[in-house]
């Protein structure tokens, strides 16, 4: 009887260690055994698209995020009609498995996959660690592109739920919510505006008031791989960011904290997160809203 006890402990514990939706995520060795399966497609989405014409997971097909993910005449997320064209040309229906990888630990992967998830795509995954894991393998790499067969995608209506525009960041403020800024201390504190070479940015330096800033690689381990639930558990709860507030994460487009919405919603299975995509090139531009500056 004692014996079936320990058991029954060691699978709780076990259980209680592991991501909340573990299944939103591959491994490389997973990847190189099912990249060519006929219901799987493979997609690399990266900071910039030159990055995949110099070489790519074979079969992988590329998405620019700045024309194909982006509305820059709206600054905005892509329309619910252009996602259903960018899947249908890319030979994705809706009962097709979507893994999406990329440069940077993923950042613009996490991106497209918050999109995705808005307008209700159910079998969309990261592979953890993204392009530079599979580098680092040794794994093969195509310059060839390949050419999918159209399909019929059917988006639904967006989840709002999953994105924060201003006034509930404002409101978020007063009502007790975690912010979290994802940015490097030196953006955060105020220090510079934005990483060297990335031209959009803001008026002013600094971070939301009572926001906490957790860098998003800090949920990352050296390979690009997403650190264990536990770490993570400890890495958001030591600064207040619990399951139990609503919590909104930002950075300064939206796509680095896409990446931090991911683990907390996914990983850590936290039931009220939101990506603020307006970030701080939107409110360190605004007129009468304040920020903080230093750490």
């Amino acid at each position: 009887m004692k014996n079936i006890i320990h058991l029954i402990i060691g699978i709780l514990l076990a259980a209680s260690t592991t991501y909340a939706q573990p299944e939103v995520l591959v491994s490389t060795a997973w990847l190189a055994q099912h990249r060519n399966d006929p219901n799987v497609v493979l997609v690399e989405v990266d900071a910039n698209i030159a990055t995949y014409h110099e070489g790519h997971i074979p079969g992988a097909l590329g998405w620019d995020w700045q024309t194909q993910l982006s509305d820059n005449i709206r600054r905005d997320i892509i329309s619910k009609s252009d996602l259903e064209a960018l899947l249908g040309k890319s030979g994705i229906g809706n009962n097709t498995t979507v893994i999406l990888y990329g440069d940077n630990n993923n950042w613009f992967a996490a991106w497209a996959f918050w999109q995705m998830k808005i307008y209700g795509y159910k079998d969309v995954r990261l592979m953890d660690g993204g392009r530079k894991k599979w580098v680092a393998e040794g794994r093969e790499l195509s310059k060839d592109a390949p050419i999918p067969k159209a399909a019929s995608y059917k988006a639904g209506a967006a989840d709002q739920s999953l994105r924060a525009y201003l006034p509930q960041v404002q409101a978020a403020m007063k009502n007790g919510a975690a912010l979290v800024d994802v940015r490097s201390p030196d953006e955060y504190s105020g220090k510079i505006l934005a990483p060297a070479g990335l031209p959009e940015t803001a008026q002013r330096g600094g971070h939301i008031p009572g926001a906490k800033n957790i860098p998003w690689g800090k949920a990352c381990n050296e390979d690009g791989t997403f650190k264990s639930y536990e770490e993570l558990k400890a890495l958001y709860g030591s600064k207040g960011v619990t399951p139990d507030k609503e919590v909104i994460a930002y950075c300064r487009i939206g796509e680095r904290s896409s990446h931090t919405w991911f683990v907390l919603k996914y990983l850590l299975g936290y039931p009220n997160v939101r990506n603020y995509d307006g970030s701080w090139t939107e409110w360190g531009n605004l007129v009468g809203v304040p920020v903080e500056k230093g750490m």
